[in-house]
């Protein structure tokens, strides 16, 4: 492909935005710079940069803009904010006359693509993640390495630029951190850098996570020094129904390695193939929380009600367990004639449905001759998905928890106590327990559900 032509947008508040386009079809996506680091034409420059965008333009427009302070955009600007940084994607896009464009938010930008997502949910079509945080705070406390680089940045641009081109973007050989490091000095000055970064350090887009109604993609690098996974996964279990994909790799380039990250984009875009292969791989990655029921005195009532009577009231049990995991965005994994096997792509949902599941049965009983007592147990992971069906340690450790459970109960993991911080639920740690195949003790957590 040629080299875009560059174009420029004005925003709200007079700044002039630098923008190309490239390729046709599809819908549009923009993909939004990283803060401090963009530079439209010099881009084009890097073998790898360009062909990851030649890539991305195979089969729909691709939108590519230095923010303010950066790049080819206005250098004398002093407001790096979130809403500043919506402005700019609203002025490239309002320009280009866009009704309807999925959106790709990088790293620092990441949050400013939140926001625009939750103000304008009737544009984005999709909104991709890619290494990014909600809150400013937990991405600069979440690695020693980025305390070390500041003080560095602020004593020594030039080398600050030369270190971050091997510890943060991958770069092996001397040759080539020196390139990419002069290409980040011509990006952006020092002065500005550290406005910008101090605008990020400020952010904090975490209310705003619940209302995110677009379909969602969480992509990150196992390995990134900064931000760590761990922020990914938070991000994922608080937007509602998002769906994290973890791949391995140490850099947050998305170009470097770039083959698994435009498979993920793609599939997420709906543009992959549409046949599944007979025999698919397992799918590793991607973030689920696992929820297992199982019917208390299930053989017991059976021998009791005879297998006609018995089936009747297991059928009614079933309707009502489908009719909670529907409304709570759940997907039926399997069943197992008495208990169920489910995964949300929300944390929040996941234990919302065990906590409605379990007023559900309650409320059946108070007027049932046969009552019905479930115990449900909770996990969250990455686990192997293949063929619509979930394996791996994930999914071992849910069951087991829920076999731990006592009829009416919820036990939940340390992992789902964690990601459901802040959230309203109470948790009671009821301590530590060994679980069957497990050697070291495991913490649970009873889930308070009755008011």
């Amino acid at each position: 492909m040629t080299e875009p032509r560059i174009q420029y947008a004005k925003t709200a508040d007079g700044v002039s935005i630098a923008y190309w386009t490239l390729g046709e079809g599809g819908v549009p996506l923009v993909h939004m710079p990283v803060l401090g680091y963009s530079h439209v034409q010099l881009e084009w420059q890097i073998p790898e940069w360009r062909l990851w965008y030649e890539r991305l333009a195979e089969k729909r427009k691709l939108i590519r803009y230095d923010g303010r302070g950066s790049g080819l955009s206005e250098r004398r600007v002093t407001d790096f904010s979130l809403d500043a940084q919506v402005l700019d994607l609203e002025a490239v896009v309002d320009r280009l006359g866009l009704e309807a464009f999925a959106l790709m938010g990088a790293f620092t930008t990441g949050p400013a693509a939140i926001a625009y997502a939750v103000r304008h949910p009737e544009r984005v079509s999709h909104l991709g993640l890619w290494c990014s945080f909600a809150r400013g705070s937990d991405y600069v406390q979440s690695s020693p390495e980025i305390q070390a680089m500041r003080a560095l940045r602020d004593q020594d641009w030039h080398m600050y630029t030369e270190i971050l081109s091997h510890v943060g973007f991958g770069w092996s050989s001397g040759e080539e951190a020196r390139r990419f490091a002069a290409f980040l000095r011509e990006c952006i000055t020092p002065e500005a850098f550290r406005a910008a970064i101090t605008a990020v350090d400020q952010v904090d887009v975490t209310a705003l996570l619940p209302e995110v109604k677009v379909p969602t993609l969480v992509l990150h690098r196992r390995q990134a020094p900064y931000p760590v996974v761990d922020l990914a996964r938070d991000l994922a279990a608080r937007i509602p129904d998002a769906r994290l994909v973890v791949l391995e790799g140490t850099t947050v380039v998305p170009w470097r390695d770039m083959e698994p990250v435009l498979e993920a984009i793609t599939e997420f875009l709906g543009e992959g193939e549409q046949a599944a292969p007979a025999a698919a791989p397992p799918e590793a990655g991607a973030f689920r929380t696992v929820l297992f029921t199982d019917v208390v005195g299930h053989t017991e009532m059976m021998a009791r009600l005879g297998d006609e009577q018995g089936r009747a009231v297991l059928r009614e049990h079933e309707r009502i367990t489908r009719e909670v995991l529907k409304a709570h965005g759940g997907t039926e994994v399997k069943t197992m004639g008495d208990g169920f096997m489910a995964s949300f792509r929300s944390v929040t949902k996941a234990v919302d449905c065990a906590i409605a599941l379990q007023r559900a049965f309650a409320e059946r009983n108070e007027t049932a001759g046969e009552p019905l007592r479930i115990r449900i147990g909770l996990n969250a992971g990455e686990p192997i998905e293949e063929e619509g069906d979930l394996f791996g340690t994930t999914v071992i450790l849910a069951a087991r928890i829920a076999a731990q459970a006592q009829g009416g109960e919820i036990l939940a993991s340390l992992a789902v106590r964690e990601l459901c911080a802040g959230k309203g639920f109470l948790f009671a740690d009821t301590g530590e327990v060994i679980l069957k195949g497990f050697e070291e003790p495991m913490r649970l957590f009873a889930v308070r559900w009755r008011d």
